[in-house]
């Protein structure tokens, strides 16, 4: 008797807390997107945007030096935006005539449709796109690169390798801490549950916050140059704007494409003859060292090098954005 007493009394408990964490659970997954702070908001603001098949896509585009025919395209990393490059913007402004960046689509501040097949072939179209848009289609162009922006550089230097017409024409290609190698790649663990979580990825998006977000995320940079809170709410709302969150597991699966063409775009980095520089975090554990460099320096002998400070990750040009940009014009000025 005393005992069923006592089931029964559990069984109500848990009742009561199951009433009182349903209406806080749906509260919590309907949290709406954070404010932009003032330097997030500059950065939208001072962007457009233009129409790529009804959809509309968030771009940066500066002059700098007048009279310089240099053209810089600068293509952002996962899970981030555009915002990514601010530290370095200004510096490229004075080598450069034109710098333009933009958010892929499901990124930063453009549309994130759901459902939708992200892939690695759309968001090199839509970086044509853009360079048509800007009048720009028949110019010879700087790439720069980060991570995800690497393996759609990869795709737009197969296009060119293939001489079609409507393609880009690339002067040259900078990457950095990107996992072009999918053998070398080493994926965070919540990347891994959200691209293969099948039924669970679309709880795992919609459950993430900015906790979860953030401890995610600062591993991926060096001891010395974690981004501070507020930068890491800036990084997050831009995920969340648009409900970006619920579209991560989707764009994730640009993993799984990089693993399928391997040959085409290791292969096209692998037969080009434009100049290409690889700018590396060295303390980066998506793509650790010594693993990664050497399978490069292996596989691309042609391509030169910039190996930043031992303590610099993933992200470079956020954590040693001089470091970073001295690298970049110690290249672009080699040819």
């Amino acid at each position: 008797m005393v005992r069923r007493d006592r089931l029964r009394r559990m069984r109500e408990w848990w009742v009561q807390v199951g009433l009182l964490a349903v209406p806080l659970l749906a509260a919590y997954l309907h949290i709406p997107a954070p404010q932009l702070s003032p330097a997030l908001h500059s950065w939208n603001s001072s962007g457009k945007f233009f129409t790529y098949k009804g959809l509309r896509i968030f771009y940066q585009d500066s002059v700098g030096v007048v009279g310089s025919p240099e053209i810089v395209v600068l293509l952002l990393c996962f899970p981030t935006s555009s915002y990514d490059w601010y530290k370095i913007w200004e510096g490229l402004t004075l080598r450069f005539h034109r710098v333009i960046a933009l958010d892929f689509l499901g990124f930063g501040f453009s549309d994130k449709p759901r459902p939708h097949h992200y892939s690695i072939f759309e968001q090199a179209s839509i970086v044509e796109a853009l360079l048509r848009h800007l009048g720009l289609q028949n110019r010879r162009i700087n790439l720069l690169s980060h991570d995800y922006g690497d393996i759609v550089a990869q795709e737009l230097l197969y296009r060119y390798k293939q001489n079609r017409s409507g393609r880009l024409t690339i002067k040259s290609l900078c990457l950095s801490n990107g996992g072009i190698f999918p053998e070398t790649h080493r994926p965070l663990l919540l990347q891994k549950l959200l691209k293969d979580g099948g039924v669970l990825s679309p709880i795992l998006t919609r459950l993430m916050n900015f906790f979860v977000f953030s401890r995610g995320l600062t591993p991926v940079f060096g001891p010395y140059t974690r981004p501070s809170e507020s930068e890491l709410w800036d990084m997050w709302a831009g995920i969340r704007n648009n409900n970006g969150n619920l579209v991560t597991d989707s764009l994730l699966q640009y993993i799984n494409q990089r693993k399928k063409f391997r040959r085409r775009w290791v292969g096209a980095l692998a037969s080009v003859t434009i100049p290409i520089h690889f700018i590396y975090g060295p303390l980066d554990p998506v793509n650790p060292y010594p693993e990664f460099l050497e399978l490069y320096r292996k596989t691309l002998p042609r391509s030169t090098v910039s190996i930043l400070d031992d303590h610099i990750s993933h992200y470079p040009q956020l954590e040693d954005p001089m470091g970073f940009l001295n690298a970049y014009m110690g290249f672009i000025n080699s040819f």
